[in-house]
């Protein structure tokens, strides 16, 4: 699969909204991972899942999901001798008990949703664990009963305390008199008494502190520093004891390891199929057929990320016919029809439920290859044309019977003949190498091209000629157009601009840009199955023009407007100025020189003389269809800067100007 072609339809964005529904670290880590797959038992599996999911939660069921709260770092530290906290322990015996609601959950959803259900058989009770955390640990504290000498300090620490408590109340009642307040407070976890600093050497004991003001030093009595220093051996002892708690049950935890990661890998790909299910609801998406056969056929389908305004697409190819030509306006929904097509063909070998309705198919490719958007780069200099061709390079190096080809806008960013051409010599090599291809043009020789090609198919994008508005809709087996002269003429062009554009049209697609130009006689445009003849003859001097290839399809559209020559004419010698066609080269030219005693004979070819035996060419148009009687042929065969040599040197002598041909040798 090609990054570059996922880019461009957007795959990546599909992505990150699946992911913003996952909750779990490894459900998020799942849905980012996820790639179109390959096998088509693995993709109809997660398929199918993915629709039971969907079905669970559109029936209102709440499924107990674990959080996961704090098992990312209790996992990353379980066999790393680090001891865990009350509050970590606690959290992985609450993601014990919320794996045993799944569990039970699930088991009781068996005969709805028998593949999700069967997940939750791989989920470890861990009873022993939880009981042994939760036996140990009571809201963030150890609890007495969690080891033997842990009870027996803390008597001990309790006895302790009381009897320090009953000796400083007996010093605040004796020395109430000189204390700021009569309480004891606590500095440095050491009870003190707060007295007032003219009296400090009348209360016996260490100073621990003073106020801000200077006013109250608290001291430690010494009548009880003895008690004190008993009672910190005892909470020392505690710690002791409580560290000894949490090393056995992080040691017990760290035995059942492998079990918490299998729980946690469980819960994740819930979290993840879950996901899918809930972008499924939102996209609308449902489970379609599949097929390697290459056969794609969607109904009523829709792009994800234009939710309720896009309008249902049906489109069909793959079948007897592997490539579709689509047409039709600017901005009628041509290439978000290409992006549809391609998007969900991702999403449906990533297990994702695609939005279209029942009956839809979609075909499992080994390469999906998209050339979408003009692509220009102004750090890489690189034209708008340039780009569509590095593309195109890049699909041809991979392309195949398992590929799916998507290329928008054919012939766009160059010369428009040598564009045409070569997007149906790549249409060709698709076709040849059995890739299934959808592509978008507004040019008519390709749309011919499509019509009279075999395996090969036109649709186009509907549009409103009243109000001057794309419809959206794809229609099968039509070309469709630009609908430019209808656009003008609504938008207030004149009548007269309108027919004038029409005839140039037409001219054009007839004969060149200089086709159209009034007295200007026709070049040869395409191979006629016999020469042609009784052309219309101009009255008027034409201009020089040069020859231009046609496609096979647009020389079909040409012979049906134009009359043939019979075979008396097609046989008769060559003579200069014949426009004769050249089937090697799938183009026509002009004769300049006629046959030598070998046959060989001169012909120029878009302003290049070659040399070609006559046996390889074939009579186009006789000269005297082509240009007035007595027609200076050198306007044809001469650049206009040596006619304007020649011009000059038949009047004088000019001194340094010299007339050079080029070699006419081929």
């Amino acid at each position: 699969m090609n990054p570059n072609s996922f880019e461009k339809l957007e795959y990546p964005k599909a992505i990150q909204q699946l992911t913003s529904y996952a909750q779990t670290y490894p459900g998020r880590k799942l849905a980012e991972q996820l790639r179109p797959m390959t096998d088509i038992g693995v993709i109809k599996v997660r398929l199918a899942e993915t629709s039971e999911a969907r079905a669970l939660i559109e029936k209102g069921s709440n499924v107990p999901l674990p959080s996961l709260e704090g098992m990312e770092e209790a996992m990353g530290l379980l066999g790393t001798g680090y001891i865990f906290s009350e509050r970590q322990l606690e959290h992985v015996a609450k993601f014990i008990r919320s794996c045993g609601q799944l569990r039970r959950f699930m088991e009781s959803k068996t005969a709805v949703a028998p593949t999700v259900a069967a997940y939750a058989a791989s989920l470890h009770d861990l009873q022993e664990l939880r009981s042994a955390i939760e036996g140990s640990i009571d809201r963030g504290r150890i609890v007495d009963e969690a080891s033997p000498g842990l009870a027996g300090t803390r008597k001990k620490i309790r006895m302790a305390d009381e009897k320090l408590r009953k000796r400083l109340e007996s010093l605040l009642s004796r020395h109430g008199s000189i204390l700021q307040e009569r309480l004891i407070g606590q500095r440095n976890g050491r009870y003190v008494l707060p007295v007032k600093k003219e009296y400090r050497k009348r209360v016996p004991g260490i100073a621990l502190d003073e106020s801000a003001s200077g006013q109250t030093v608290f001291v430690e009595p010494a009548e009880a520093a003895g008690l004190q220093a008993e009672l910190a051996s005892l909470r020392a002892d505690e710690s002791r004891e409580e560290l000894q708690v949490l090393a056995g049950l992080t040691e017990t935890a760290e035995r059942y390891a492998h079990e918490l990661s299998v729980n946690v890998e469980a819960v994740g790909y819930y979290d993840f199929l879950f996901a899918k299910a809930k972008w499924a609801l939102a996209v609308d998406g449902r489970n379609v057929e599949l097929n390697e056969t290459g056969k794609i056929e969607l109904r009523g389908a829709r792009h994800p990320f234009l939710a309720g305004k896009a309008v249902p697409l049906n489109v069909a190819v793959g079948g007897e016919y592997r490539s579709l030509l689509i047409t039709g306006p600017n901005t009628g929904g041509k290439t978000v029809a290409l992006k549809t097509i391609g998007l969900l063909t991702l999403m449906a070998q990533s297990g994702l439920l695609v939005p279209a309705e029942a009956g839809s198919e979609l075909a499992v490719f080994r390469s999906v290859a998209a050339d979408i958007g003009d692509g220009q780069s102004l750090d890489r200099s690189l034209s708008t044309f340039s780009s569509h061709l590095t593309n195109v390079i890049g699909i041809l190096a991979e392309a195949g019977p398992d590929s799916l080809v998507l290329l928008d806008e054919l012939a766009t960013g160059t010369d428009p003949g040598e564009g045409v051409g070569l997007s149906i010599a790549v249409l060709e090599e698709l076709h040849r190498r059995g890739a299934v291809v959808a592509a978008t043009t507004h040019f008519n020789e390709i749309k011919e091209y499509a019509r009279a090609a075999p395996g090969f198919r036109n649709a186009r994008m509907a549009f409103d000629e009243e109000t001057l508005r794309p419809l959206y809709r794809l229609e099968m087996g039509e070309a469709g157009n630009s609908y430019a002269f209808v656009i003008a003429r609504k938008l207030g062009i004149g009548e007269d601009i309108i027919g004038r554009a029409r005839a140039i049209a037409k001219s054009l697609k007839r004969g060149g840009a200089h086709a159209a130009i009034p007295g200007a006689a026709p070049p040869p445009a395409a191979p006629p199955a016999t020469a042609r003849a009784n052309g219309r003859r101009s009255d008027r001097k034409p201009r020089r023009g040069t020859s231009r290839p046609a496609s096979p399809s647009a020389t079909k559209a040409a012979e049906a407007d134009e009359p043939h020559a019979g075979d008396a004419a097609a046989d008769r010698p060559l003579q200069a100025g014949d426009a004769v066609w050249i089937p090697s080269m799938r183009t026509s030219g002009i004769v300049y020189r006629l046959p030598d005693e070998r046959g060989n004979l001169i012909v120029q070819v878009r302003k290049e003389k070659i040399k070609i035996n006559r046996k390889r060419v074939n009579l186009y148009i006789e000269g005297k269809h082509l240009y007035p009687e007595n027609y200076d042929m050198d306007i044809v065969f001469e650049t206009v800067e040596n006619r304007k040599k020649r011009k000059a040197m038949s009047k004088r002598h000019v001194e340094g100007v010299r007339i050079e041909k080029p070699p006419e040798d081929g």
